[in-house]
């Protein structure tokens, strides 16, 4: 199988290592460097942005921002199936459909980062035989591939990513630094989700909050919160707990 992987970064090296071992892994992105590196780090090669070089399978792994120019840009390279892993489902899937409409789709969304690696992998893909090698090479290496349609995944993915960043990052913000030995299991714990969710990519988060709606509601229930009487607090303690 050669596959050529468009964007070396994290995500893209995490799919390599995936799918690396049988066949060729090709490396692009737009800088040459990085795709020269991914390649050594893999066990590829590196090829330049302009290549006309056809492979059998194109995956996509850049920002959401760009998923779209970019599918259709390197669409004319796949020779059986195209794929991404940017974090979104609706809007790439639509345009592997209009931009290689007689190829096999394959959405995917590792819900890790890759040092976390394996993990949960949502996945929208057509029946065929690229599809299900990925799927394979997936569960091969400890993942569990998750089955999915794109409004599903891209519904969930308001609540996991936008919703629990922003009340994430918010806790942070609001927070003020109290003495050592005053911490409680909660706050112990609110504290590591804030250095597991500042020590990633801000760029990335930032996609993820321009992409999927949900932290105008963060905000609408924590000023609930913040306004409720006894009575009213003691409602939403409930239904939280729900």
């Amino acid at each position: 199988m050669d596959v050529l992987i468009v964007g070396a970064g994290a995500m893209g090296r995490w799919f390599g290592e995936v799918v690396g071992g049988e066949g060729r892994i090709a490396f692009v992105d737009r800088e040459e460097a990085v795709a020269r590196e991914a390649a050594e780090t893999v066990g590829g090669r590196a090829v330049p942005e302009g290549t006309a070089e056809r492979f059998d399978l194109v995956c996509l792994a850049v920002p959401i921002p760009a998923v779209e120019p970019t599918i259709e840009l390197y669409a004319p390279l796949s020779d059986r199936a195209i794929a991404d892993v940017s974090g979104v489902m609706a809007a790439p899937v639509a345009a592997m459909e209009a931009h290689a409409p007689e190829r096999e789709h394959v959405s995917l969304h590792p819900l890790f980062s890759p040092e976390n690696a394996p993990g949960n992998v949502p996945v929208v893909a057509d029946d065929g035989p690229v599809a299900g090698w990925i799927r394979e090479r997936l569960r091969e290496a400890g993942n569990t591939v998750v089955e999915t349609t794109p409004e599903e995944h891209d519904a969930a993915m308001e609540t996991i990513q936008t919703k629990a960043h922003a009340a994430v990052l918010a806790y942070a913000l609001a927070a003020d630094d109290v003495p050592e030995g005053f911490e409680t299991p909660v706050s112990r714990e609110l504290d590591e989700l804030v250095r597991n969710v500042t020590g990633g990519n801000p760029h990335v988060y930032a996609d993820i909050q321009s992409t999927f709606p949900g932290a105008d509601d963060v905000a609408e229930a924590a000023i609930d919160v913040a306004e409720a009487d006894r009575e009213a607090f003691e409602a939403l303690y409930r239904e939280a707990g729900e």
